[in-house]
């Protein structure tokens, strides 16, 4: 690999890596996303675990649409 193949690269990476935070900063305004219905937060005084599942859920369900279409 050559120079301009790397700089080509890293540059589409960052392009893509932009997308991705645009969209989940975007995203995250209008849908409430680690505060769903089967979204845990377990706590007491000095402890609290939080287990976001309908939110990986959900994020999964996406990224496998999202990367079947782009697949295709």
């Amino acid at each position: 690999m050559d120079t301009q193949q790397i700089g080509r690269a890293m540059m589409v990476l960052g392009a893509v890596l932009l997308a991705a935070g645009a969209f989940l900063y975007f995203v995250g305004r209008l849908l409430p996303l680690g505060h769903l219905p089967g979204d845990f937060h377990f706590g007491s005084e000095n402890f609290s675990v939080h287990f976001p599942l309908a939110t990986c859920a959900i994020i999964s369900i996406l990224l496998s649409l999202l990367l079947n279409f782009f697949r295709r």
